[in-house]
């Protein structure tokens, strides 16, 4: 069997897995300088086996007509090239492996640098000891990207550091799901359904992600809804109020006076996706009225779902 760290990719080479061929393929990208990626894995209906597989060079194709002929607010790079460098294999079923039958080594475009082949995205990676400084700074209440400058400072610079600010934010993202067992999902929504019991008029809405986990959470009383639709003009929605005891970012929407609350949101995930569907949770529960202002902090990605949301409001900053 091929030894992953010795040989390049060559007709012949043979793999006891899919997984081992993919393995040597990523190890193979990060030594020589480009990012990769699955182009397809075919599997035998018959016995659930890959029966074939090819691997790529990520700038392997070229982006769709219909994806670049459209103005967009944000602007994305071309990176495909047509680039042909592959590694193509199949099931040796009477040998039981895999047998690499394509092997295309040259690319059209330039090469990663040595000095940033780790920044790759295939490569990045977050250490044991990374982990437990990234939770240790958000246990200690460390925002995101202060704490990823420090830990860029400490190590020389960001690209001495193996993992990006973006990583960090889904590593903590990922452990936040985790850490919300079924035991504290079951405390919440018994909480909620309990202050349906008491007021119909209580909503509360969970978002998930595609494997189940919660990602974010809103809920308003009858007070809530009953105070925004006489006085709902104006709104501030602040994700800086507070956070729970595992710091969490809990962000509320606010009337001119902070004794005025409106909703509530418990964020485990502060991307657009995420904040469209927060803004328009809200509107929906408050019957789909638009306030006439409505001020925020300056993250990006809130202030792109706001410009989609709500559409009547004049978009101020906090």
């Amino acid at each position: 069997m091929a030894e992953l760290n010795k040989e390049d990719p060559q007709i012949g080479l043979r793999f006891k897995s899919a997984d081992e061929a993919w393995q040597f393929w990523l190890a193979y990208g990060g030594r020589t300088g480009f990012d990769v990626r699955k182009r397809y894995t075919n599997v035998s209906t018959f016995d659930g086996k890959v029966t074939s597989c090819r691997f790529v060079c990520s700038n392997e194709g070229l982006r769709r007509k219909g994806q670049t002929n459209h103005t967009t607010k944000c602007f994305r790079a071309e990176t495909r090239t047509d680039c042909k460098a592959r590694m193509s294999l199949i099931l040796d079923r009477v040998a039981g492996n895999y047998e690499v039958t394509d092997v295309v080594l040259e690319h059209n475009h330039l090469l990663h640098l040595p000095e940033t082949r780790h920044l790759m995205a295939s490569q990045r990676k977050i250490s044991e000891l990374q982990a437990f400084e990234i939770e240790t700074a958000d246990d200690s209440g460390i925002r995101p990207k202060a704490a990823h400058e420090l830990a860029s400072r400490q190590v020389g610079g960001p690209l001495n550091l193996s993992y990006t600010c973006r990583d960090r934010k889904n590593y903590l993202q990922s452990k936040r799901q985790r850490d919300l067992a079924f035991g504290q999902a079951g405390s919440m929504l018994k909480y909620f359904h309990d202050k349906i019991v008491e007021n119909p008029s209580f909503q509360y809405a969970l978002q998930l992600d595609c494997e189940g986990h919660i990602t974010n959470i809103f809920w308003a009383d009858a007070k809530m809804i009953l105070d925004y639709a006489h006085f709902g003009d104006v709104v501030t929605f602040d994700t800086t109020f507070g956070t729970n005891k595992e710091y969490r970012p809990f962000g509320v929407f606010l009337g001119l006076r902070e004794t005025t609350v409106f909703g509530a949101a418990l964020l485990f995930d502060e991307t657009e996706d995420s904040f469209i569907w927060l803004f328009q949770t809200f509107l929906a529960a408050h019957n789909r009225k638009q306030p006439r202002t409505i001020y925020t902090d300056q993250d990006v990605a809130m202030g792109k779902a706001i410009y989609k949301v709500f559409t009547e409001a004049y978009h101020g900053y906090i």
